[in-house]
């Protein structure tokens, strides 16, 4: 054992220099990103470690997630903190500039908001240098080793919540080369709480200490709805009422090659029920305006949410090409299939946001590590999910749901029950875990 954590010193020397030494390019590639508008303009240089806010004095917490669904899942645990202990100070970052236009509205007040610092030497000696926090809490898979090795060696106590990690990372993080210093990185952290089961097993066969593994449920069953400005809940409140007369159903966080499959089932439904409404949610704002484009050159009539366009009777494609509105749509269709699930090299997308709001879901077979949601609400009531092969089998279930108002409302009672059975005390149970493994030591 002590031979192992040797090596994993050394493959760590290792990467540490190599981080050091690509510093120059990465600074450049940051500026790159920037110029692209893919990095914010004015605060880019946060992602070099270089803070944009004073620390406030007394205890802090740092919570970072990568991107938005990963952010939305911090912010009830966030939100528990901040009632349980409001002394504290909570800095929340994130890495894309899409997680934090949305983010940066969602947190409660006085929490600090910044971009995440580069996994690099100098990035990250000053971020934790600034902000010198109490404890860090990472959100599923972000284990990033200069973070993880500073954070021990400065005695900051690490948790590693929502943890999950895909095939591929998994045989990335467990080969011959790399396996000393991922259970080193692991031997570090005071608590990694899985989403599944699966999960954790994975967790241990990296050789993650088994005391410090504990479950507490999948923290995306206890996201929470965005907060609208007033013009946005008036726009959505006229949505609805323009649909209410039409049959609807929803493909959200469809990927490239997806829309092809739901505008061919549409094709089918228009000619059965020509008054049908379908809302697309591409994954990306720019796939949903190319979308509407490519519809608008063949003639069809396209509705676009960024325009604030009117369903007009002869409009039956209704595109969202806007971020942080999903959970909102949820509630404007009974129907609502999950994309990125039906082309082979996809791995879904939370599908307990459409349960939440009573839809009757579905979803391809490719999804991922969201099998184990999948499998937990389809174990809770069969009728919860419904997994769909392709467009025959999407069309085929779309007109049942259509055509049998019992059949589809049998759909919507069980996903909604599923739902409130899994997201049921899942914040009392990550807070409970939290402080019995590192708020105790950490905040004393």
């Amino acid at each position: 054992m002590k031979m192992e954590r040797e090596r994993g010193k050394l493959v760590y020397k290792v990467y540490r220099a190599l981080s050091y030494g690509l510093s120059p390019l990465l600074h450049l590639h940051v500026r790159w990103r920037k110029f692209r508008g893919l990095e914010h303009p004015l605060r880019w240089p946060e992602r070099l470690g270089r803070p944009s806010l004073p620390r406030p004095p007394g205890p802090l917490l740092w919570f970072h997630a990568v991107s938005l669904g990963e952010g939305m899942a911090a912010i009830p645990v966030v939100k528990c903190c901040i009632e349980r202990r409001p002394d504290i100070n909570i800095l929340m970052t994130t890495t894309t500039l899409s997680a934090f236009e949305v983010i940066k509205n969602q947190l409660p007040s006085g929490v600090l908001y910044q971009f995440a610092p580069l996994d690099i030497p100098a990035a990250m000696d000053a971020f934790l240098g600034h902000w010198k926090p109490n404890a860090i809490m990472l959100m599923e898979s972000e284990l990033w080793p200069n973070l993880i090795m500073c954070a021990s060696k400065n005695g900051i106590a690490l948790a590693l919540l929502n943890a999950r990690m895909s095939t591929r990372s998994f045989n990335g993080w467990s080969g011959p080369l790399v396996l000393p210093l991922t259970s080193l990185m692991l031997s570090k952290f005071s608590l990694i709480a899985p989403l599944s089961t699966t999960q954790a097993i994975r967790f241990q066969l990296l050789q993650a200490p088994p005391s410090i593994i504990n479950f507490s449920g999948d923290l995306k069953y206890a996201t929470e709805a965005f907060d609208l400005s007033n013009k946005d809940k008036r726009s959505i409140e006229n949505l609805q009422l323009q649909l209410a007369p039409r049959r609807v159903w929803m493909a959200s966080s469809i990927h490239r090659g997806e829309e092809e499959v739901m505008l061919g089932v549409h094709k089918l439904l228009k000619l059965v029920h020509p008054d049908v409404v379908t809302i697309i949610v591409p994954r990306h704002p720019q796939h949903g305006q190319e979308i509407a484009l490519e519809l608008q050159k063949e003639g069809v009539s396209v509705a676009l949410r960024s325009r604030d366009d009117k369903l007009m009777p002869g409009t039956n494609i209704y595109v969202v090409d806007t971020l942080g509105e999903l959970r909102d749509f949820y509630k404007l269709t009974p129907i609502a299939v999950i994309g990125g699930s039906f082309l082979p090299d996809l791995t879904g997308h939370n599908i307990s946001e459409a349960a939440a709001a009573g839809c009757a879901v579905l979803t391809g077979h490719h999804v991922g590590h969201f099998a184990h949601m999948v499998q937990e609400m389809q174990r809770l009531n069969p009728l919860s999910v419904l997994q769909v092969s392709g467009k025959l089998e999407l069309e085929k279930a779309l007109c049942e749901f259509f055509s049998n108002t019992a059949v589809l409302e049998a759909r919507r009672a069980a996903a909604r029950q599923a739902f409130h059975a899994l997201s049921s005390g899942i914040i009392e149970n990550i807070w409970n875990i939290l402080h019995f493994h590192v708020f105790r030591k950490a905040l004393s």
